[in-house]
Formats: C-alpha cells, structure tokens, sequence
C-alpha cells in the first residue's frame, strides 16, 4: 500500500528549532522509510508515554484503535497495522507527544542510530543531528540555571 502523505523535507535546520511541528515532519518522513516492524518499534516507543484518553484525542482515534486491538499493549503494535499508519498521523502523534514528553521524542536519536536500514538515510541524519542539539541546548539551559539550597 503505497503512502498518500509525503512530508516535505525541511533542511533549514533553524526553522526547526523554532517550530516543533518540523520535528514531527521529519520523524513522518523517516517513519515513511522504515520497515514495518521498525514502524512498529518507533510507534510503541512514542505511544508509551500516553495514556487512552490521549490516545482518543490524537489522529482520530486510530493510537486507541490498536491500543484496544493489542490487548491494551500499545507497545506492541502489529508490524501490518503501522505500516497503515498515514504520516499524517505520525506528525500529529509526534506533536503531541512532544507537548507531553519531548525526552521521549528525543529518544528518538538513539533509535535511529541503532537502526542499520537508516545508516545512510539523509533524513535521519538531520533528525538525529536536530534532536542531539536541541538535547544539548535544553541540557546547558538546565546547568544555567541556580540551585536553591534550603
């Protein structure tokens, strides 16, 4: 089944920062190149996060649609139903998963880099290079910051 949705790529990467909505474009895009069961690992690890009642409330329902089809393990979603996974729904799942959990979205990069199907994947490459900078940004942003010693 041949795709509808094709992300545009994004490789200014500034604009990236500034929009999160282009992280999830580039997730879609490097969701659209993987295998099945690589659709079906990257889907259990930004479902984990989430629980049903924001399954309901992302891409229509489809999150809880196999969150009850799977025996209420999200994790573990069947290679065949994420490859019916629309990238269209992968960018609306990434955008709210960031709102709830950017670590996990973050945790992406690890994912991908183990992954040797993307190894001269552009587009990974660019998302793993955006999520290990925004990682680095949000880390020294952090150690900035004063401690309160009571």
């Amino acid at each position: 089944m041949e795709k509808a949705n094709n992300p545009t790529i994004i490789t200014d990467q500034k604009a990236i920062y500034r929009n999160p909505h282009e992280i999830a474009t580039l997730v879609a895009a490097v969701y659209q190149r993987i295998s099945p069961p690589e659709q079906s690992q990257l889907l259990g690890h930004l479902l984990k996060p989430l629980g049903i009642l924001s399954l309901v409330a992302v891409a229509n329902g489809i999150f809880a649609k196999l969150w009850f089809q799977s025996g209420q393990q999200v994790s573990q979603i069947h290679p065949d139903d994420a490859h019916n996974i629309e990238a269209s729904d992968v960018i609306e799942l990434v955008s709210f998963v960031q709102q709830v959990s950017v670590e996990t979205v973050d945790g992406i990069a690890t994912f991908l880099t183990s992954s040797p199907a993307l190894a001269g994947s552009a587009t990974a490459a660019l998302l793993v290079t955006v999520l290990m900078q925004r990682i680095q940004r949000r880390q020294a942003k952090v150690s900035r910051q004063p401690l309160y010693l009571e």
